[in-house]
């Protein structure tokens, strides 16, 4: 199994719940307020690892961060590639509203402080079968990419956020990009999903497409395959980490050899549960979890017995992650 490498960001979430987002000009008493590790960079990495991927994560801290890294060693991630910064570590505020939906506000910090060197330390033990994960919360974005084609690594983006400089990444070096409708509307200029799709597919032919289109479920979008994938419909509680657990499982599963639609069921049941749950990295589900949500969310044939061929092929055997490879 190829080892994945997620260059990605290290926030601290200050969460506000509130009964609607602030408008300009108001304050607004918030109705709880409460502390979370956060950034997508780590909520994708512990997704990865949930999920059972061979994942390593690399970045920058401040000093107030270290109990980011004991979270993410708990939760089997390997961080001994996360370096430590004299500013502070990025942080976020967010509203959550009353139907869970939530708005950020992202300070970078130490996220904005890699160095060519630091990636080129990251990288190193890694080759072709193996992985780059990048998100758009770091700077160094388009050198890291460039690093790893040159060492034969494969490169996964989830473009978040999707400001002006991603079109000038060198995305034609990428081979999966992950992104919601929003995302996939600002690089292409269309507004439907199967628009998108294809038109991302022209400008970047040898890349699969995975968009997220919430209520709507999923598309993956590759050479002659187009596959669209249901959400599991949930009381909703907190959309934080819903397209991070999705990116970090639906990832793992590719990169252990499962078909694209297996991997898009597993990653969509993990979603679903995520946004049931408060919290970001928190609330990802482990794989046992999302699997036996994937199962149970299945129709059931005639004789009331779920349909185990369908359940995530391979994945449908495992019960515990796998073990994780040496770098």
């Amino acid at each position: 199994m190829g080892k994945i490498l997620n260059i990605g960001s290290l926030n601290i979430d200050h969460v506000y719940t509130v009964g609607h987002f602030v408008q300009p000009g108001e304050t607004l008493p918030s109705q709880r307020y409460e502390v979370f590790p956060g950034g997508k960079g780590l909520n994708q990495s512990i997704a990865l690892a949930q999920a059972g991927g061979a994942v390593f994560h690399a970045g920058m801290i401040g000093a107030d961060g270290a109990w980011l890294l004991d979270l993410m060693r708990e939760k089997s991630v390997d961080v001994s590639r996360v370096e430590v910064s004299s500013g502070v570590t990025g942080h976020a505020v967010i509203q959550v509203n009353a139907q869970g939906q939530n708005c950020i506000l992202l300070h970078r910090g130490a996220n904005g402080e890699i160095t060519e060197g630091l990636l080129r330390r990251a990288l190193d033990g890694f080759g072709p079968g193996d992985l780059l994960l990048l998100q758009n919360e770091v700077n160094c974005t388009a050198e890291a990419m460039r690093l790893a084609h040159e060492r034969g690594v494969r490169i996964a983006l989830n473009p978040s956020p999707c400001d002006g400089q991603v079109a000038a990444y060198p995305l034609e070096l990428v081979d999966w990009f992950l992104l919601n409708e929003v995302e996939g509307c600002q690089l292409t200029g269309e507004t439907e999903p199967e628009r998108i799709a294809a038109r991302m597919r022209e400008q970047f032919p040898r890349a699969k497409i995975v968009l997220t289109l919430g209520q709507d479920g999923s598309l993956y979008c590759a050479a002659g395959q187009t596959i669209r994938q249901e959400i599991y419909r949930v009381p909703v509680v907190d959309t934080t980490a819903a397209g991070d657990t999705f990116t970090g499982y639906f990832l793992a599963s590719v990169v252990r050899g499962e078909p694209p639609r297996d991997a898009l069921r597993l990653a969509s049941a993990a979603s679903a549960l995520a946004v049931s749950r408060k919290g970001a990295a928190v609330s990802i589900p482990s794989f046992y979890e999302a699997h036996r949500a994937a199962c149970g969310g299945l129709a059931k044939q005639e004789n009331g017995q779920e349909d185990a061929r369908a359940c995530g092929g391979r994945a449908a055997e495992r019960r515990e992650r796998p073990g994780r490879p040496d770098p």
